[in-house]
């Protein structure tokens, strides 16, 4: 696919680069699109992302919702029909400026302000419409097979609060509408495995104006929690952590010291105590470190590996809430690890290898990114490098493919991101792995060395799920409901299929219970098919007992499975099973 650069020339695209560019010539069709359906519409961004693309507009007063989406499609249907040459060129900044205002764009002249007044701005241009971008683009309008718009949602200008609240109108694109097709299967598929949907339909987690943002756990979401809580702690123990539990709310003193108070405040809350400012933690990096220094350290006693499920909030603007995919309170996998310089390969290496074994019991297949310095950073070049190539080291001993992510690291250090893909090819990043040499030196964390000398230790920041919520909310959407059995919240349900058959289905449940295993009876005055269907499609539990009174008469059990299939069983060699099952974490 040849496309036009911003000096003028023309060239193949690379393959990985295609949808990017498809999508940023989509966004300025859409620009140009709404530009003739609402000629007072001013423009702020608008680009290609990893998902599709969007445009910010400044409507002026009117009002666009996905009501409006059909007529908007259509205007750009026809710029692509038009088939209008894209053209580039360049002006110096004043130029620009005068050019832009000449064209009644107020954000864009903002924009171009914001430059150094040295820089060259280049401009596209299809038919009437000109928009300051850096490309490349289509050559020709025409070249735009497949889009779709997708939504609308309100973004403030330059993502500042203080600035106007500006309509965002998203969109996809791709290279044709085979693929198109396959995005519209998908999303389909997405929308039936929202986990918002189904935690209301199983009682997992609900959702309250009294508190945006902050997740109330139900019953059945407790269950599904507890049980992936479990399995972490039998993991901090199996990789030798200890675990601690540090305070929620610490003196602004504490998050001076770290660099949030500084770095990070607009995200936390504060509070006053005996007239002093307090914090609600973020993070749990500080807490880790005053445990840290409560005693002297050896040498001999590093690594020292402290997991903690911390309680964080963190404040995120109202139109970001998602769900349990973005709140503002969260429990964090977190781990700290203090180790010496001759022991980051190695533990290191091994946190990762913690953190993929969380991904292969939930079968989820990953990329990894390595993020070095970013602009607003703590520390000298010299740690910053020592801390990279640590990172760099060992990952390049286990042999892992990764990619450079430049100037995305932590303000106190590089890290290693986990991207998770899910069954429907969406990416997540939950895992991260930071090496920290700020807050050790911040916090003066100090080891006695083999010499008698005092050192400082290097700092490890870990977590595997990400949060508790974010990766339940993951969990939910790739079973769809269907959890595995250790994980359901209701791993067996007895269905008596009459009243004569009640007393003995609580019977077996009373078995099923003093065993362990989650078990519910539905003693209704329902037909049979109805619980079954219920127990199927809501409950989604794994497997349903069908009790008649021919399995009262044997005195054993009709098992159904979630491929529907029945047999019948001898109780107690069916619970046998069962428990091995849930004690393997199968499936």
């Amino acid at each position: 696919m040849k496309v036009l650069y911003n000096d003028g020339h023309v060239d193949e695209c690379p393959a990985d680069e295609e949808l990017h560019v498809i999508r940023h010539t989509a966004a300025h069709i859409l620009a140009q699109a709404i530009k003739r359906l609402y000629p007072e519409a001013d423009f702020g961004y608008g680009p290609a992302t990893e998902n599709g693309f969007y445009y910010d507009i400044d409507l002026n007063g009117a009002k666009v919702n996905e009501d409006d989406f059909p007529a908007i499609e259509a205007e750009m249907k026809k710029i692509v029909k038009e088939n209008l040459k894209v053209e580039t060129y360049e002006l110096p900044r004043a130029e620009a400026i005068k050019h832009m205002e000449e064209r009644g764009e107020k954000y864009k002249v903002e924009h171009i302000g914001d430059l150094p007044e040295d820089a060259r701005i280049t401009f596209y241009k299809q038919g009437e419409y000109v928009d300051m971008c850096v490309g490349p683009h289509l050559m020709y309008t025409k070249a735009l097979k497949a889009f779709k718009l997708t939504g609308v949602s309100g973004a403030y200008w330059k993502d500042d609060k203080d600035n106007k609240m500006l309509t965002r109108i998203n969109g996809i694109a791709f290279r044709n509408k085979d693929e198109l097709a396959e995005w519209e299967r998908l999303r389909e598929e997405a929308a039936k495995r929202d986990h918002r949907r189904i935690g209301k339909e199983m009682d997992l987690f609900m959702m309250s104006e009294a508190g945006p943002g902050f997740p109330f756990w139900l019953p059945n979401g407790m269950r599904v929690r507890n049980s992936l809580m479990q399995y972490w702690q039998e993991m901090q123990d199996a990789y030798g952590y200890e675990q601690i539990q540090t305070p929620i709310i610490l003196s602004r003193s504490l998050w001076e010291t770290s660099g949030h108070w500084d770095h990070y405040k607009e995200n936390m809350y504060t509070t006053l105590i005996d007239d002093e400012d307090y914090a609600v933690k973020p993070m749990n990096c500080p807490g880790a470190c005053l445990v840290y220094k409560s005693k002297p350290r050896s040498y001999r006693d590093l690594p020292l590996k402290l997991a903690e499920a911390g309680l964080d909030h963190r404040h995120e603007l109202k139109g970001a809430l998602h769900g349990l995919f973005r709140v503002r309170e969260f429990t964090q996998d977190d781990a700290h690890l203090f180790i010496r310089p001759d022991q980051i390969t190695e533990q290191v290496t091994d946190t990762a290898h913690l953190i993929t074994a969380y991904y292969a019991q939930f079968g989820f297949p990953y990329r990894v990114e390595l993020s070095t310095r970013p602009e607003d950073s703590m520390g000298s070049d010299e740690d910053w490098a020592r801390a990279e190539q640590g990172l760099k080291d060992a990952l390049d001993s286990m042999g892992v493919d990764y990619v450079i992510n430049p100037g995305d690291g932590a303000f106190y250090g590089p890290k290693i991101d986990f991207h998770l893909q899910d069954c429907l090819g969406r990416t997540w990043q939950c895992g991260t792995i930071q090496l920290d040499f700020q807050l050790p030196h911040n916090f003066q964390l100090e080891y006695v060395d083999s010499d008698g000398s005092k050192k400082q230790p290097i700092m490890i920041h870990r977590a595997g799920f990400g949060s508790f919520e974010r990766f339940i909310g993951m969990l939910i959407e790739q079973y769809a409901g269907k959890f595995p059995t250790w994980l359901s919240p209701c791993q067996v349900k007895v269905l008596p299929v009459s009243e004569k058959t009640r007393d003995y289905a609580h019977e077996v449940a009373d078995k099923l219970r003093a065993a362990g295993v989650r078990v519910k009876v539905d003693d209704r005055d329902e037909k049979i098919g109805y619980k079954i269907r219920e127990a199927r499609g809501v409950d989604r539990v794994p497997y349903m007992l069908i009790l008649g009174e021919k399995e009262v008469e044997a005195g054993n059990i009709s098992v159904r499975d979630r491929s529907n299939e029945t047999v019948q069983r001898d109780l107690d060699e069916w619970i046998v099973e069962l428990k091995q099952e849930i004690a393997e974490r199968r499936g």
